[in-house]
């Protein structure tokens, strides 16, 4: 490769994604030649899509705690150094309109669109240059510089930022090429796999469930100490909605999973205050009330049994209760990849410096967002530490 014409910058970013986007104007902005360069034909494919095409960018409420790593503590320094309110006062600045929709979710008004154009022109103001439809081919490190093999020629530069994303949505351009390159320059990568995704049921479970598609509820999910409350959404393959994408985070195939069918009530103080008011109605007539009736009605078709209240002796009922609270489900996996909207795991936060993002095995190496084991609940947070770690590397990354 060294014989070859080659392209010189001080920064190239491999990525451009919501992490690398923002790293490279924020380095840019430092005076930095900077090159963004993107596999795929377009950048902020993910963005694009996010929040049903309005892009939960930010939540006001983030924390170090709502996040996975296998070092929980590896997120706090960038996510206190640029807070959602940097980034709400970015989409002020470019007269963004945005709403919160609920617990401190922030949503475009208009479109995710608005997100990507915003980050493409302060890449534009900072002179980044941004190369589509160039994939790598090979990275090395020699003479104190990186010389990146590409599609396009050959790239060289004192630093690089691995912002290449994890294994989600493959259709959108995913590939583990961030991983292959930790694992070339002396860093571990945990284990991956899919998160914020859609849980599978097979054979009874699924038989029990797959014509009430497209029937909703709220519920508490809980797996181990995690509980999400939150809509669930019964599909033909399994279950969704944000309280199963929640847990689907914590959740491993083989171990238990349990929803509260009625988490806003006392189950056994409901029950009993409804036989004692109502005791000629039907259990069935009783939980639609409160459920979406074809759902009531599969309870008591199959499991509950279905009968006047006063028929049902008090223990009876408080068992029911108990049942309802703690409702097992029997999922057989996830819907992998495909949907996922994350990658738990990956490169390791122990070979990262933390304020920096930058690699302690290789002296110009840098790592940000999903590529890294840190991951985020569905919210807004992983958009927040995208552009947390984005900002951490490009006030860091050295030009020379």
């Amino acid at each position: 490769m060294s014989g070859a014409a080659a392209n010189t910058d001080d920064v190239l970013i491999l990525g451009a994604g919501a992490a690398g986007l923002f790293c490279a104007f924020t380095a840019g902005q430092r005076g930095l030649r900077v090159r963004v360069i993107e596999h795929a034909n377009k950048v902020g494919k993910k963005i694009l899509m996010s929040g049903g095409g309005r892009c939960n960018f930010t939540n006001t409420g983030t924390t170090h705690a709502n996040y996975l790593s296998a070092n929980p503590h590896f997120c706090k320094s960038a996510l206190a150094r640029y807070k959602p309110a940097d980034f709400i006062a970015l989409v002020d600045k470019h007269g963004i309109r945005y709403h919160e929709k609920e617990l401190g979710q922030l949503f475009c008004d208009e479109s995710s669109k608005l997100i990507v154009r915003m980050l493409v022109d302060e890449c534009r103001d900072a002179n980044v240059v941004i190369q589509t439809d160039c994939t790598i081919t090979a990275v090395s490190h020699r003479n104190g510089r990186y010389e990146v093999a590409t599609s396009h020629g050959l790239y060289t530069a004192a630093s690089v930022v691995v912002a290449t994303g994890g294994l989600s949505i493959p259709s959108m351009g995913a590939t583990g090429i961030g991983y292959q390159l930790a694992r070339q320059f002396g860093h571990a990568v945990l284990p991956t796999r899919a998160g914020l995704v859609p849980l599978t049921l097979s054979g009874k479970p699924l038989d029990d469930h797959a014509d009430l598609s497209g029937v909703a509820l709220p519920v508490e999910a809980t797996s181990g100490a995690a509980s999400f409350r939150g809509s669930l959404l019964i599909t033909h393959r399994g279950v969704s909605g944000p309280a199963i994408l929640q847990i689907s985070s914590y959740w491993q195939p083989g171990e238990p999973l349990s929803l509260n069918l009625l988490p806003d009530h006392d189950a056994a103080d409901w029950l009993g205050a409804q036989q004692a008011e109502r005791p000629a109605s039907e259990l069935k007539t009783v939980l639609a009330e409160v459920l979406p009736k074809r759902y009531a009605q599969r309870l008591c078709e199959r499991w509950l049994g279905n009968k006047p209240l006063r028929q049902f002796r008090a223990a009876e009922l408080k068992a029911m209760a108990a049942q309802l609270e703690c409702w097992p489900i029997t999922a057989s996996g996830t819907e992998g990849y495909r949907t996922a909207e994350v990658t738990l795991g990956g490169v390791d936060t122990d070979g990262l410096d933390s304020k920096t993002m930058a690699s302690k095995h290789q002296p110009g190496l840098y790592f940000i967002g999903e590529v890294v084991d840190v991951t985020g609940w569905l919210g807004g947070y992983n958009f927040q530490w995208a552009w947390a770690a984005g900002h951490a590397a490009g006030i860091a990354v050295n030009g020379s």
